[in-house]
């Protein structure tokens, strides 16, 4: 690999971490009450589709379980 090559690498790599960097101050990072309320949002949701995908799953194996012990 030649001197040239390395460098021009290097100076990829360093344009690359500045074009990350400026993105990165572009960020506007939530404050933490709307960190904190939207945090709780996504347990909320999380627990509730959690429980209807249980009850779903409960119903379900009831009735394949009434199909499957059904005697003729």
């Amino acid at each position: 690999m030649a001197k040239t090559e390395k460098t021009e690498k290097g100076s990829k790599m360093e344009s690359w971490m500045n074009g990350l960097k400026a993105e990165f101050k572009k960020i506007i990072w939530p404050d933490q009450k709307t960190l904190v309320k939207q945090t709780g949002a996504v347990v909320a949701v999380s627990i509730v589709l959690g429980v209807m995908i249980a009850l779903l799953d409960f119903i379900f194996q009831y009735g394949v379980d009434i199909l499957v012990n059904i005697s003729f």
